[in-house]
């Protein structure tokens, strides 16, 4: 893979996703069969993708319930690819609902062929599932309501935060409550949806999670007036796509797939999409795209001309 120029060592951070995928992504089979997650879907004609309901805008429900999201638009350009490698142009899609907490046996038990949704791709994870390269970059924050006293980790002192169960956020958290000596009372709740109820029902005094979910949270709930996102950043969480780890050929369909998505210039487009412009289900989240994600969707562009 060819690294762009001049990378700072905060955007070569950034672009641990992409490092994290099977070194052999490049080696094709060949004609010679298909890898085991590509010869079921050839066999079923159906791509079973991993879903979150509450995800907002990776991956969450609209008004009709169906699964819509920016990782889910991903991964239908990914089964377009499949498709292609297993010379079956109709292939079908099938949702599978999926948790923080069950997403990767769902991976590594062959439920789901892909997980879509809000994944923090980090070494590791790594040893059980593959990931595909970098397509966000989040970090642990804080939510607290509007009237809290609380602005730093500091004022966490003996406070209840909820945490969404099988996320990295509660490794961030526990880590925090140990540095410091906070005398946190972490409890969980099983997603997102749940631990922000949890928040507004007042059962805890923060909810802890990746900001861009909080702030997609909020703005589901159009509740500006009733939380705010506060504090420095406590952990670093890069997203990719998830699928079965050792498979080389899936790998590189899976590469292949973000490298047309980057070199067709569709990437930052498809960004705009689902954080700047107002979503099919009325909210807006108004985020910029980072100059670090936006450095690391060129160096996937692989344009006749493109120093990457």
């Amino acid at each position: 893979m060819r690294r762009a120029p001049g990378r700072s060592i905060g955007a070569c951070g950034l672009w641990l996703a992409g490092c994290l995928l099977t070194t052999a992504a490049g080696a094709q089979t060949g004609g010679e069969g298909l890898s085991a997650t590509l010869a079921a879907i050839k066999s079923r004609h159906v791509v079973h993708l991993g879903y979150r309901e509450s995800s907002p805008p990776f991956s969450f429900l609209n008004q009709a319930n169906r699964p819509i999201g920016y990782s889910l638009e991903l991964c239908e350009a990914v089964v377009e690819e499949i498709g292609v490698e297993v010379d079956d142009p109709n292939l079908r899609i099938e949702y599978v609902k999926v948790t923080s907490d069950d997403r990767i046996p769902a991976v590594v038990q062959g439920k789901v062929d892909l997980e879509c949704g809000s994944t923090t791709a980090n070494a590791e994870r790594s040893k059980q599932v593959a990931f595909s390269p970098l397509m966000f970059v989040a970090g642990t924050k804080l939510m607290v309501p509007k009237d809290s006293a609380i602005s730093a980790p500091k004022d966490l002192q003996g406070k209840t935060v909820v945490v969404t169960k099988g996320t990295t956020n509660e490794q961030a958290l526990r880590g925090l409550d140990k540095k410091f000596n906070l005398g946190l009372k972490v409890v969980t709740a099983s997603d997102h949806e749940q631990s922000y109820q949890m928040l507004a029902d007042g059962k805890a005094d923060a909810f802890a999670t990746d900001d861009i979910l909080l702030y997609g949270l909020i703005a589901r709930h159009k509740s500006q007036d009733k939380f705010r996102v506060i504090g420095d950043y406590l952990s670093y969480d890069p997203y990719g796509v998830m699928f079965r780890k050792g498979e080389p050929q899936l790998a590189a369909v899976v590469e292949r797939a973000f490298r047309k998505l980057g070199t067709n210039h569709d990437l930052v487009p498809l960004y705009n999409k689902w954080f700047v412009s107002r979503l099919p289900t009325g909210e807006r989240l108004n985020v910029a795209i980072s100059p670090q994600l936006e450095d690391a969707f060129k160096a996937l562009d692989d344009s006749d001309g493109v120093s990457n």
